[in-house]
């Protein structure tokens, strides 16, 4: 039980006062400041307290019951749901219903094109690509994700691609097979939390890089020997930043010399319609390069494709992905091939370029330019924030709205990064809804009176 009554905080929060009481609820939640079966004070203190009208305190308390957050027990007051979890689990629990997906694009044909896959496999002998494969993928597979990949430069044989379950899968198999406990993997200062958790399970050391170049690389390498780079080189997931073609050529000039392996997480490299050649194409006896189908595409296809250094490196991979998956999702692999062969798939694509790249438009109409970082073909912003800002209850009130906005503490590599906020503007929010929290987000930046906000 809290010791002393909760109040929240919502001095300079713009758009409705009862959102803004909702928002610090949910936002108390996350930071475990509320746990299950504390108890909110009554409305009537609660307005006194904030003063503000009783109607708005009971709007807040009602809106945060249909979220799940509260309950009400009569004249014994509103408490802390039992469902709510707090803290670290909670955390965990946003992280799950916050991943960057693409967005739904207006003419999207996803689901026609997954009914018309079935129908030609249904009329051809297309049924026995739906059986268990073997470890790494069938040969057919294997050789979309080698066409898939010279996209970006990078020139396989069939015998050193891996069909994986999905990017995480992929990078999981490849972190088994090249690093150990004590090791050192060099990253961004904001690292993916799907990489950071694999490196916390397996006793990797994560060593955050004031910038992505060579000669921060050979700092910290001088410093104490790295093992491995992970690197998402374009947009980054979650700065935005992209790693041009000069920069990819040193990182992988310096990492052949260092003897250090390339973790090379190419989650949006298919995305751009002029996709930049992978770091790995520069180093491909170091370099080991993940693509999947879920950023590009949709979540719904847990399609990844591996591409290691050698036939060798490719079979110690197989092995580890089949250990932890199995085998990729046959019915999505067969698709993905299928889509490759006949185009479907890049019209897939394109579909979410376009859509992406309409509502990057429409952020910067709204935001302005200068206040974030995003890239035109990308669905999420990086949006700097003010040392004395709330992040939590920024993310929880944009929440609301719909708009995914996750801090950057969920990201750093190391305590003591700057605070800043990933705005996703994709999944599954409609362009009426985007708008709409944009617009909120943009009274945010700026008080009413006129006066900057925290967010800069």
């Amino acid at each position: 039980m809290a010791s002393d009554p909760w109040v929240p905080d919502i001095a300079g929060a713009a758009g409705p006062k009862y959102k803004a009481v909702t928002a610090a609820i949910s936002a108390a939640v996350a930071r475990g400041e509320l746990r299950h079966g504390d108890r909110l004070p009554p409305q009537r203190d609660l307005a006194l307290k904030l003063g503000i009208d009783l109607t708005t305190v009971t709007k807040a308390y009602d809106l945060a019951r249909q979220r799940g957050l509260i309950v009400a027990r009569g004249r014994a007051g509103s408490f802390i749901s039992k469902d709510v979890r707090t803290g670290e689990v909670a955390t965990a629990a946003q992280s799950d219903i916050a991943m960057n997906s693409p967005p739904i694009p207006i003419e999207s044909r996803l689901t026609d094109a997954m009914a018309s896959a079935l129908g030609t496999f249904a009329r051809t002998d297309g049924l026995a690509r739906l059986h268990y494969q073997r470890p790494g993928g069938a040969a057919a597979d294997r050789e979309s994700g080698a066409e898939l990949l010279a996209r970006t430069g990078l020139s396989s044989s069939v015998e050193q691609i891996v069909v994986t379950a999905g990017g995480q899968n992929g990078l999981h198999a490849i972190a088994s097979t090249i690093l150990k406990p004590g090791d050192r993997a060099a990253c961004g200062r904001f690292v993916y939390p799907g990489f950071a958790a694999i490196a916390r399970r397996m006793g990797v050391t994560l060593v955050p890089l004031p910038e992505m170049t060579a000669d921060a690389l050979e700092a910290a390498h001088a410093a104490a020997p790295l093992r491995a780079l992970y690197v998402v080189p374009t947009n980054d997931n979650p700065t935005t930043t992209t790693l041009v073609v000069k920069e990819r050529r040193d990182i992988a000039a310096w990492a052949q010399d260092a003897g250090v392996q390339i973790i090379e997480d190419d989650a949006y490299g298919l995305l751009p319609d002029a996709p930049i050649p992978a770091i790995t194409s520069f180093a491909p006896e170091i370099g080991w390069h993940v693509a999947s189908m879920a950023k590009i595409v949709s979540p719904a296809l847990r399609v990844g494709f591996v591409r290691a250094p050698g036939m060798a490196e490719a079979m110690q991979v197989a092995a580890h992905q089949h250990e932890s998956a199995v085998m990729a999702p046959p019915l999505n692999v067969a698709m993905v091939s299928l889509w490759l062969a006949d185009g479907t798939l890049d019209t897939l694509i394109d579909a979410v370029r376009r859509e992406a790249a309409w509502r990057q438009k429409l952020a910067r109409t709204v935001l302005g330019d200068g206040r974030h970082a995003a890239h035109p073909h990308g669905y999420h912003l990086w949006l700097p924030l003010a040392g004395d800002s709330q992040p939590e209850m920024l993310a929880a009130a944009l929440a609301l709205d719909g708009l995914s906005a996750v801090p950057s503490d969920r990201f750093a590599a190391a305590p003591g990064a700057p605070k800043a906020m990933r705005i996703s503007l994709g999944g599954t929010i409609d362009r009426r809804g985007l708008s709409r929290a944009l617009h909120r987000l943009a009274a945010q930046l700026w008080t009413p009176g006129g006066t900057a906000s925290h967010i800069v």
